[in-house]
Formats: C-alpha cells, structure tokens, sequence
C-alpha cells in the first residue's frame, strides 16, 4: 500500500485527484475524492461508491485516456469498474493532497512528541523535556517525518537525532502505592493505564497495597492522575 503526492493531478479538477497502479509496464487510474480515498485506503469502511469520482479507468486520467475493456480483464480479470477501481484504490499509489499531507505530517509530529515525553527524561532534572522544546529539537536536527509510518517506530530514530540536540535518557522507576479503601477499585483502573501492576494485595479493609515500574517520562501524569483519584491520600513511595 502506498501513498504519494506531487503534481501529477496538473489540468484534473481541483476536488478530484488520481490512484495510480502499474501492472506488467500497464498504468491504470481512477479519479477519486481526496478525503474519502484516503479514508478508504486507511481502513475506515467508506464504500467504494462514495471514493470514485468517475466510473472510468484510465491510462491517463489528465488526458481523458480511457482503458479498454480487454486489458482490464487481461490485467484483473474483470472489466467491472467498481472491482478494478477498488483494487486500483486499495493497491496503487494516492496523490494526496497538500492539505492532506499537512494534517498527517502535523498529527504523526503530535504523537511523535509524545512518544519521546513519555519514554525520555532530561537526566539533569528526571523529567520530561516540554513539548516545545522537543518540536523545536526536530526542527534544528532537521527530522523528516513519514506521514504513513508507525510513529513509534519513526519515534526510534527521532530519538538518536535529538540526542545531538537535547540530553536524552530512558529511565524506569518503581513505585509502591498504598491506596485507602473508598478509592481503591478507581485508582487500580487508573494503574493499569500506566503501566503493568506487578503485585498486588488487598488487605481485609480493601485497602490496596501495588507495586508499579513506569517510564520516568508519565511519572508525574500518574502522581497527578493518581492524586485525584483519591483526594491526596494514597502514599506513594519509590522504590530503589
């Protein structure tokens, strides 16, 4: 599955743009709606109907070169127009938009940022460095983000051009949590969205004895979250 964009929708409608799939030296194209394209390729349920423009197949959408049927059933073994395109659509390369690549370059940096101030600390001051320091970090240490691409899998290599840029360091700390009986029930819930409960007691009152080992980057959203939930009143202690 690809994705790609340029200015090969140069003379198609501003609204449409093309899906591209080479077979054996063949190109085929399909004009499509940007969003509901994308939306289809990224597996959210849109019908086919809803994503092809035209029911045409082209060699050359921008020319009007229509494919005649004999190679479409020589290349897919159908000239249905609806199954070829949903192939065309699911398996070829979509020119995205610039406003699309925008809003998914902008959203994976989003996620990318977080990933790092949550697995990485300053080692100075064990806490995590703030957003805008590590967006202004990928700026000067000039990341390229790939729109398409697993943000926590990208996050590793963000991670080794920071480090010329910002002190970076991964660091777990365990904590022993005592938690009054009232708020017990919430604030394990709210434990196991941080991390893995290693042990666990429930004492006859039902107050709840863990042990948790978080990145030193949440230590603080889990002491806040955790602090809420329970009106201040669950001893938190780190465990060396």
């Amino acid at each position: 599955m690809c994705y790609r964009h340029g200015d090969e929708n140069k003379g198609l409608p501003e609204k449409f743009t093309t899906v591209r799939l080479s077979i054996a030296g063949e190109r085929f194209e399909v004009l499509v709606r940007p969003d509901s394209a994308l939306s289809f390729k990224l597996g959210e349920g849109i019908s086919i109907q809803s994503v092809v423009a035209f029911e045409e197949i082209y060699s050359e959408a921008s020319k009007g070169l229509r494919v005649s049927d004999d190679k479409l059933k020589k290349s897919f073994g159908t000239a249905e127009v609806l199954i070829v395109a949903e192939r065309i659509i699911r398996d070829g390369d979509l020119q995205l938009t610039t406003d699309q690549r925008r809003k998914m370059i902008d959203e994976k940096r989003r996620q990318i940022v977080h990933y790092v101030s949550k697995n990485f600390v300053d080692p100075k001051t064990r806490t995590p460095h703030p957003p805008l320091r590590i967006e202004q970090a990928m700026i000067d240490a000039r990341v390229h983000i790939d729109p398409f691409k697993n943000a926590e899998e990208q996050s590793k290599s963000v991670v080794e051009s920071l480090r010329s840029i910002i002190p970076l360091k991964t660091e777990q700390i365990k904590f022993k949590i005592i938690v009054p009986a009232q708020y017990a029930p919430q604030s394990f819930g709210v434990l196991k969205t941080f991390g893995e409960v290693e042990d666990q007691t429930w004492g006859a009152d039902g107050t709840l004895t863990a042990t948790i080992e978080v990145s030193a980057g949440i230590r603080a959203s889990l002491l806040d979250k955790l602090g809420s939930v329970t009106r201040g009143s669950a001893q938190v202690l780190e465990v060396k």
